[in-house]
């Protein structure tokens, strides 16, 4: 009797195995490097033994999971598939540790956060500090990206938690927090426009501007309000960082701007004034706090969150 036909490549069953051993491991060193080669490198092994594990896997997956390029290597679809995968297997480990170290009462964690300039440097130094009196024995690591890579470190798995301000939203990230973050003016105590009530950009062309690099989101808005009214700002200083901005305004007659939370220590110390500017682009902005979509934060990503709600709650 003869034997039966063996089912076609695409419903062959997959060998689940090969999900969770060195292969895996050795694909994600491959995604994340964008070569076989710096992979290697990262991993101590030579190429061969690389390019054999990413063989092995698309063997098995029996499909192709990298389109090869003459300088390197990019996920195609069902790379990109496997990888977003393979992140939330790794991040439910890591959860799963720090809720057995809760269960011996060690009360342990750590949270990994990533934000834009201006979070970066005040506000959340000042949150860590206040959570971590009530809870002294989660440590923190916080990185200042661009609003793009926020958004990425988040999305892939880098990072816990996203701080930043975003215009629209964005596939693969889950909002735990947003709030209104107009773009105000910003000049020093004395200047002509400090007891304004609001501004127009139009009324701003007469004094010497401070504005952050090509690229921001925030100069995204002031180009886009710009060009929609025909005016044209000519900055006297431009920089890739906020506070250099901040301190030269209050030095000068300039003006630069910024969104409020950003701001509060040095409205605070009374160093600058924020006017409110009445130009639609200006105030379509909003302070966001991302986390991974699907994902299931550890326990303490999760306090932090709340901590962070209940203290911008409180302060109004």
């Amino acid at each position: 009797m003869p034997s039966p036909p063996k089912p076609p490549a695409a419903r062959r069953a997959i060998n689940h195995r090969v999900l969770q051993e060195v292969a895996l491991r050795y694909f994600m060193e491959v995604a994340n490097a964008g070569s076989v080669t710096e992979a290697a490198a990262r991993l101590e092994v030579a190429p061969s033994a690389v390019s054999r594990q990413l063989g092995r896997l698309e063997r098995e997956l029996d499909t192709l999971l990298f389109e090869r390029r003459a300088r390197g290597m990019a996920l195609n679809s069902a790379g990109e598939l496997l990888a977003a995968h393979t992140r939330r297997a790794w991040l439910d480990i890591e959860r799963v540790g720090d809720e057995i170290l809760a269960l011996r009462g060690l009360r342990q964690g750590a949270v990994r956060l990533a934000a834009t300039e201006g979070f970066a440097y005040d506000f959340l130094p000042g949150l860590v500090a206040g959570f971590q009196e009530r809870s002294p024995g989660i440590r923190f690591a916080v990185d200042m990206c661009t609003q793009a890579e926020v958004a990425r470190r988040v999305r892939e798995g880098l990072t816990d938690v996203g701080v930043t301000v975003s215009l629209s939203s964005e596939r693969g990230l889950n909002v735990e927090y947003r709030h209104p973050s107009p773009i105000l003016a910003v000049v020093a105590p004395g200047h002509p426009l400090a007891g304004r009530a609001q501004v127009a950009l139009a009324q701003l062309a007469a004094y010497p501007l401070a504005l952050p690099a090509k690229g921001s989101t925030l100069r995204q808005l002031l180009d886009i309000s710009c060009s929609r009214q025909g005016l044209q700002l000519e900055p006297v200083l431009t920089s890739d960082h906020l506070y250099p901005l901040i301190q030269y305004v209050s030095h000068t007659r300039a003006v630069t701007f910024c969104g409020e939370i950003a701001l509060r220590q040095q409205l605070r110390a009374g160093t600058v004034v924020a006017v409110p500017l009445r130009d639609r682009e200006m105030n379509e902005r909003h302070f966001e706090v991302q986390t991974m979509a699907g994902r299931h934060l550890p326990d303490a990503a999760r306090a932090f969150i709340a901590h962070l709600r209940e203290t911008l709650a409180a302060q109004g």
